[in-house]
This record gives C-alpha cells, sequence and structure tokens, in this order.
C-alpha cells in the first residue's frame, strides 16, 4: 500500500472536524453521477456540478482539499485501506461509502474508483463515479461496516485498529468464499446491470 498516502488522508487537517453528523440523508436520481478526480496524494483536483449540489460545496470549496472532505465518521477506516492499496496497484476497485455533506447530513453510493494513467504508463491521479446504491445492498453492507467500525475501535492504538478491520474483512471474505469484488457484487440484486453501466 502506499502508506504515505493513507497517512496523508489520516493526518491532514480537514475542514469539516467541527461539522456534527445528522440523520437526515441526501439522495440523488438514478440518472445523476457524482464524479471527481484526484491527484496522487489524494487532493481534488475535479467535481462535477452533481457532486457539488450533493455535497453542499462550491467548486472553489472542493478544489485542491483532500477527498475526505466528505468522509462520514461511520466509514470504516479498513474499506479505505482496501480502495487506496486496490488503485495504487493500478486496478478498479467498487465500494459502497458513506459520505457526509457539509451540513452533516448523509448520502450513500456505489462508488467506481480507478487509477488514470499518463502517456508513459505511470499514475498520475484517479477518477471516481458515484451512482445511486442498491438499498437492499445497504442493508447487507451496514451490519458488516458497524463490525469493521467496532473492529478499529476496540483497542486505542489506531494502527493496531486498522489491522482488526482489515483482519475481520478478511476473514468475512474467506467465509463467504469469495474475492472483495465479487462479494461486493453479490450484495447487489442488480449487479450485472450495474457491472454494465460502470
Amino acid at each position: 500500500m502506499n502508506v504515505t498516502t493513507l497517512e496523508l488522508a489520516e493526518t491532514e487537517e480537514i475542514d469539516t472536524r467541527s461539522i456534527t453528523p445528522t440523520d437526515d440523508e441526501v439522495t440523488f436520481r438514478d440518472d445523476e453521477i457524482i464524479v471527481s478526480k484526484t491527484d496522487l496524494k489524494g487532493h481534488i483536483t475535479y467535481v462535477n456540478r452533481v457532486f457539488m449540489d450533493i455535497a453542499g460545496y462550491t467548486e472553489a470549496e472542493l478544489l485542491g482539499k483532500p477527498h475526505s472532505i466528505i468522509r462520514h465518521p461511520d466509514m470504516p477506516r479498513t474499506v479505505f485501506r482496501y480502495l487506496w492499496d486496490t488503485i495504487a496497484a493500478g486496478d478498479e476497485i467498487f465500494a459502497y461509502v458513506k459520505n457526509m455533506t457539509r451540513s452533516g447530513a448523509y448520502y450513500w453510493v456505489f462508488a467506481h474508483v480507478t487509477p488514470t494513467f499518463g502517456p508513459d504508463g505511470k499514475i498520475v491521479g484517479y477518477h471516481s463515479n458515484r451512482r445511486t446504491p442498491d438499498r437492499d445492498a445497504l442493508e447487507k453492507i451496514m451490519p458488516i461496516y458497524d463490525a469493521l467500525l467496532e473492529a478499529e475501535r476496540s483497542v486505542p492504538n489506531r494502527k493496531e485498529g486498522l489491522e482488526n478491520g482489515v483482519k475481520l474483512l478478511e476473514e468475512t471474505l474467506n467465509k463467504a468464499g469469495k474475492t472483495y469484488d465479487e462479494f461486493i457484487f453479490s450484495l447487489d440484486a442488480d449487479s450485472p446491470e450495474r457491472t454494465e453501466k460502470c
């Protein structure tokens, strides 16, 4: 894993630390796609109008900021560890992600994150499309995320907590007899269509 990138995402000063999460949910239409691009360090280089409208930020407030500006505290760091490991290795990843708006409301997305390659074949940044999630899949993923969070918070040491979460996720995948991608798509009743769309 690109440890320096993970450490940056964990330690960077985030503007949203004073935002209090609420129980208000924001949704978006099935025909809308949230799009963003980042540099190698996870700083935002592009956002589309849907991103701004849903998250409640202006383009000026988002450009140059770490993408974790929309991170919701209910999201396990384990999922982001898997995400960074995968895209830093040059592969794509799909994930259900709970994000937080500027007002503290939350919104769920089905994210497809890919590396962006330069002419020399090296990764120059990352690109993410987020679509509306399958609601049945969310009902299945939420208890798993709760368990990952509990594992991460079971010890005061954040690094050790993250390793606990990773171990639990790997145990969950092994028990299901699936790879991460197979497991994610097995949660979605419309996964073949979802794959086609993405």
